[in-house]
């Protein structure tokens, strides 16, 4: 079923909404989860969240993509779950190898004063990946945005884990200069 009929479906308050929307992304929203959470139970409750918390969001709210908009609640919500699962320990997720990883190419939430500084920063990530090659940008938002393990990039790319460290240290290298000449970090 297309995307516009399902959010007609969620619009209408018609609960097959829920099962087109798993029908569809339920194998996607799962594999953001987890790459997050490495756990397949909690991979499932967050994915259940998600169709509870999009059948909450809509309306009001009207997604340009659905897709997208499944995804963000999964992984925000597995982040949450994550956070509160790992509060007084680092567990063997991706979460804060990754957050490590960007800590000296984005700027401290500290430093940014306003939100008119966050969309710039959004601004120029945006620009920044758009420069890149595809392979790179795509290796980019796996480790990044979707959490993946340089090991499922590599599988995935069909490339060596080194080669996949290589470009990410090149493009946190890359995102760093582009930050400091603009003046976000």
């Amino acid at each position: 079923m297309e995307d516009s009929k399902i959010i007609e479906l969620y619009w209408n308050r018609d609960e097959a909404a829920l099962s087109e929307a798993s029908q569809k992304y339920g194998k996607y929203c799962h594999s953001i989860s987890f790459c997050i959470l490495k756990n397949q139970e909690d991979s499932e409750e967050c994915v259940n969240d998600t169709w509870l918390h999009s059948w909450n969001a809509m309306p009001p709210q009207r997604p340009a993509s659905l897709k997208a908009f499944l995804g963000r609640i999964t992984r925000n919500l597995s982040l949450n779950h994550y956070e509160k699962s790992h509060a007084k320990k680092r567990g063997s997720g991706e979460y804060p190898y990754v957050l490590d990883e960007l800590s000296d190419c984005l700027p401290s939430p500290q430093n940014i004063e306003q939100e008119i500084e966050a969309a710039e920063l959004t601004g120029l990530l945006n620009r920044f990946l758009a420069a890149q090659p595809y392979e790179n940008r795509r290796i980019f938002v796996q480790r990044y945005w979707y959490l993946c393990s340089i090991r499922q990039i590599a599988l995935d790319c069909e490339l060596g884990q080194s080669a996949v460290k290589m470009r990410l240290m090149r493009m946190r290298e890359e995102l760093k200069k582009m930050l400091l000449s603009e003046g976000l970090l």
